[in-house]
Parts: C-alpha cells; sequence; structure tokens
C-alpha cells in the first residue's frame, strides 16, 4: 500500500498582536509627549488637525480648569489640558485596557492632578456636581446612541461660561441643543469628524 507523502512542516500561527500607533501632544509642558493608540474597533483619536484648533478655540492657556473627558480612549483631550495647565482632568473610560494605558501615561508624567475612573461617560456626567467644570469633552462612539442625553448631562455640569466640545458623525444646531440650554459657538468639518464647541445660553450674559 501506497503511503501518502508527508506533509511539510508548518509553524503554527500566532495571535495576531494589537498593533499600536501614536499621536503627539501638540503644546503645553508635555509638548511632544507621544501616546501610544491602540488599534481597537471604534477607537477614534481626536485628529491633530482638529485638536489644535479646539484649543485655539479655548485659549493656550487652561491653568486652574477643571475638565471631563467622559469618553477619554487615549486621553489625547485631557492630557492636551492638563499640558496647558488644567488643576483638575478625569479621564473616564469602560474599556480594561485603554484604563491601564491611560494610567500608565499619568504614571510615565507624573501628574497629580489626572485621574482615571473605569466607567460610563453619561454616569460620570450626572454625578458631576452642576456648575463645577469649565470644559467637558465629549468624543463617544459614533454609532452610539448617548449623544442627546450626554450633551443634556454635560449641560448641566458646566459653568455658566464653560464649554462643552462635542464631536458627532454629523452636524449639530442650535434647535437640537436647546433642552440642554446650549449653543454653537465654534464648528469644523474634518473628514468625517463633526466638531462643535458650545456654550451656554446664557454665557452672553455673564
Amino acid at each position: 500500500m501506497k503511503k501518502d507523502p508527508p506533509k511539510p512542516y508548518r509553524k503554527p500561527l500566532r495571535p495576531r498582536a494589537m498593533q499600536t500607533h501614536e499621536v503627539r501632544i501638540i503644546s503645553g509642558l508635555f509638548k511632544r509627549t507621544k501616546l501610544a493608540v491602540a488599534d481597537k474597533p471604534g477607537l477614534r483619536p481626536t485628529p491633530d488637525r482638529v485638536r489644535e484648533t479646539l484649543f485655539n478655540w479655548l485659549g493656550q492657556d487652561l491653568t486652574g480648569w477643571r475638565c471631563l473627558d467622559a469618553f477619554a480612549g487615549t486621553g489625547a483631550l485631557g492630557f492636551e489640558s492638563a499640558s496647558r495647565g488644567a488643576k483638575a482632568v478625569q479621564l473616564v473610560e469602560n474599556d480594561p485596557a485603554l484604563v491601564a494605558q491611560l494610567k500608565r501615561v499619568i504614571e510615565q508624567l507624573k501628574l497629580t492632578g489626572v485621574q482615571v475612573l473605569r466607567g460610563d461617560g453619561l454616569a460620570a456626567l450626572r454625578q458631576a456636581l452642576p456648575a463645577s467644570l469649565e470644559v467637558v469633552f465629549l468624543d463617544p462612539p459614533f454609532d452610539s446612541e448617548v449623544f442627546d442625553a450626554v450633551v443634556q448631562a454635560a449641560g448641566q455640569a458646566v459653568t455658566v461660561s464653560g464649554f462643552v466640545y462635542l464631536e458627532a458623525p454629523t452636524r449639530w444646531t442650535d434647535e437640537r441643543l436647546q433642552a440642554a440650554h446650549l449653543q454653537v459657538v465654534r464648528y469644523l468639518k474634518a473628514g468625517a469628524v463633526h466638531a462643535h464647541l458650545l456654550q451656554r445660553n446664557d454665557a452672553a450674559g455673564v
């Protein structure tokens, strides 16, 4: 009986390692510091151009500001704020691997005013004291259904003269923001990103 020839040896396939990319802090104390970006579904760091524009809108100096990044991801917005002098930054993230990465960056940069909370961004906003924050960053997954709820909660959490930054897959109008008592004061479209800087309706009277 003729035997089949032996099959050639094939090295077992290894699980694909998670690919990482980088974004850089644009300005401030930690200018040019690299932040790792894991190749995870739905993780979409704010593009450099948009971040640069955002912090031009906010002003380069955030000394003394209290900030909350409700969907932190890489933490780029929160770390950028800390680099520019913010005294308290809370990073809220639900993914355990991203939480661990955020904590590593805090340790690396020896940041005392930045805290990481593993949890839900909407819940964190609802737990924030009313009018307790100078800026809230909102960058939920584009396919999520929390946009209206988080904008509403953010409108209550910011001070009268504070700001809400919103990234969304579509442009928001003042009519949609009425329930949150917010209005659009700056807007930018970059690719698929619609970037909005929002402020309370009564801010003009301050």
